[in-house]
Parts: structure tokens; sequence; C-alpha cells
């Protein structure tokens, strides 16, 4: 690896480790104050910035086509479901709709960032117990129902190409039983782009993105998905998938363009 990938991976991972160490204890010092009531709004303006400042550390552009603004209003949950591309999907997301995320239940074990993690409300899911599924469904039905946002990527992993693969239910299990709307999203990363899983390990993902030149993604928002007259959350899901699929080739278009 050349010198100026080294110093660039050195200066991301000093970045991400010092806005972290940073922001969190003054996001914990803003929700103390604020209480519940208020809580949902700091940590949407608090993740908000957190995501925008390792987003631009990162050298990642994001590209948006679509709105960000719920159909409903506030008068709903939304459950905003996306193709998983990388690691900087996670950032471009929060960044642009703020609430939860759905992650895999190891990230809360991970040095500093399982900590922030957990401190802004994620809800932590292994995907091989019905037990954790089942308490993970129930998380995210009471956070809609507080009329809250939560992101999923209902793969239920990485993929390293714009084929989307088949989408888990339980996530739209939550969302039918609180009544949400359910924003479909598209993700494409420029052709070539280092930001991209490619096959590889998660921790090799995040050391070549750590030291890659600057990249662009493209993020294009569908027409929200509506609970009503669904009589099952794998209807909700088919059509989730649908929707998402065409995302993807449209967001694959704006990012070559």
């Amino acid at each position: 690896m050349s010198a100026r990938r080294e110093l660039r991976r050195a200066a991301r991972v000093a970045a991400f480790g010092t806005t972290t160490a940073v922001m969190l204890p003054a996001f914990l010092a803003s929700a103390a104050v604020a209480g519940p009531e208020g809580l949902d709004a700091v940590r949407d303006r608090w993740v908000g910035a957190w995501s925008r400042t390792l987003l631009h550390a990162f050298g990642v552009g994001v590209l948006v086509q679509g709105s960000t603004r719920a159909s409903s209003g506030e008068t709903r949950g939304r459950l905003v479901v996306a193709n998983h591309r990388s690691t900087a999907d996670i950032l471009a997301l929060l960044a642009m709709f703020g609430g939860a995320m759905v992650s895999r239940a190891d990230v809360a074990g991970w040095p500093l960032i399982g900590h922030a993690a957990r401190a802004v409300g994620t809800v932590f899911v292994d995907r091989s117990s019905a037990f954790s599924g089942a308490t993970a469904v129930r998380a995210i039905r009471a956070r809609l129902l507080r009329r809250g946002t939560v992101i999923v990527f209902p793969e239920g992993g990485t993929s390293s190409g714009d084929e989307v693969r088949a989408f888990r239910a339980g996530a739209f299990i939550a969302a039918l039983r609180a009544g949400a709307e359910i924003v479909p999203v598209g993700l494409a990363y420029a052709a070539g782009s280092e930001a991209a899983f490619v096959d590889e390990s998660f921790a090799a993902h995040l050391a070549r993105m750590a030291a890659a030149t600057p990249s662009r993604v493209a993020m294009c928002i569908g027409d929200s998905v509506s609970c009503t007259g669904a009589p099952r959350a794998e209807d909700l899901r088919d059509r989730a998938h649908a929707a998402v699929v065409k995302l993807v080739a449209q967001a694959r278009r704006r990012v070559d363009a």
C-alpha cells in the first residue's frame, strides 16, 4: 500500500475515533436535559451531525433523489428499508432519515462503536436466534408506535453487487402491527468505488474503505408502501423488495451518469 493510502487510512481512523469520543458525551448530556419526550429529536440531531461529519471525513458524497419527508407527516412511524452495499450506507441513511438502526448483535460488543450504538438506541438482533428475532420485532414495533423512524437492511447482510437478495419478514411484521409507513430506498456506488463491499471480510472492507479515494453513492427514495389493506407481512415484504429493486436500478443510472 502506498504511503498516501496509509496516511489517509490513519487520518480517517483517527477522525472516526475523535468524532465519536467527542460527540457521544455531548449527546448523552443533551439527552439527559431533554428527557424522554425530547430524546428522539436530540438523538436525530446528534446522530445526523455525527454521520455527516464521518461521510465527509471518509470522502463519501451522497446524491439524493426523492424526499426524506414522511408522507403521513408525523402521525405514523416509518420503517426505512434499503439494500446494503457498504458500511457507509449506515452513515448515509442516518444522515438523511435519523431514527434508529437495526444491527447485527455482535456490534454491541465492539469497542467505542458498540457503546455509541447502544447509547443511541440501536436495535440489535442475532439472526440465528428465534428469540432474539422476536425480541427485535417487539422493539421495532414499540419504536414505530411512538412514531419513530427505524432503519433496517432486510437482506440480513451486505451484498457485493446491485442484486437485491430476498428480504426477511421480521421488520415487516413489526410495521404491519404498528400501522407504520414503509419507505423503500435504493443505493448504488459509483463503478470501481472502494467504499462498496466486494466479497471480503468485514474487517477488510473497513480497512479498504478507510484508505479509499473519494467516492459517490446515489440514494433513490421511493414512494411509501402503506400497511393499509395488507393482509400479511409477507405481502409488505414483497412489495417493498420490488420497490427497492427498481430504486437500485434508478440509483445505478444516477451515480454512473
